[in-house]
């Protein structure tokens, strides 16, 4: 894992993404880093059916640019947003299962509902607590499993106003760095 690879555009690794109740999305997005504590992807040209919208702002949409950090052991990934044309628009966290690796180049994790945005002006923000009743209500998802989440988001929200989170190795991966490539290690 320490050793540095010329070959980094050819890496693609294979995200198998559970969303509850029973959906699976499978995401192919190009190594750009790794290291023992966090995996950096990018994702070129994000699938999305719809925007996503924080506070009526478009924040990422179809086609457009995300890069993504993994962390094992970690109750969340992190995203850095961007439009279509490349300007950022803010850090993005999916509360989750920690990752299970399959491989060195697949893994798999399960979504929680929860989110919390970043944008860029510093607000911080909690999105789908709704979507996480509702599994709760359904039974999508277990009320440990959910408590579980919610603590999650409530470490990450009150790191992030004390100007804590997201962590530098988020903030030093801009896009133009990864779409370079620069420092992959494997």
């Amino acid at each position: 894992m320490a050793s540095t690879t010329d070959d980094a555009d050819d890496v693609v690794v294979r995200i198998r993404y559970h969303r509850l109740p029973d959906r699976l999305d499978i995401f192919r997005q190009r190594l750009v880093h790794r290291t023992p504590d966090v995996v950096v992807t990018l994702l070129q040209d994000t699938p999305m059916p719809r925007p996503l919208r924080v506070d009526g702002r478009t924040v990422l949409e179809d086609g457009a640019p995300a890069i993504w950090f993994t962390f094992p052991g970690a109750w969340h990934d992190v995203g850095r947003f961007h439009t279509p044309d490349g300007r950022f628009t803010g850090f993005y966290a999916n509360i989750l299962t920690p990752v299970r690796f399959l491989g060195p180049d697949e893994w798999e994790t399960t979504d929680l509902f929860l989110d919390v945005f970043i944008d860029t002006a510093g607000g911080v923000h909690l999105l789908d607590e709704d979507e996480l009743e509702a599994g709760l209500r359904d039974g999508a998802i277990a009320p440990d499993l959910a408590a579980s989440a919610r603590r999650e988001a409530d470490r990450l929200l009150r790191l992030a106003r004390l100007g804590h989170w997201p962590p530098a190795v988020v903030r030093a991966w801009t896009l133009q760095r990864a779409r370079a490539g620069r420092g992959v290690s494997r």
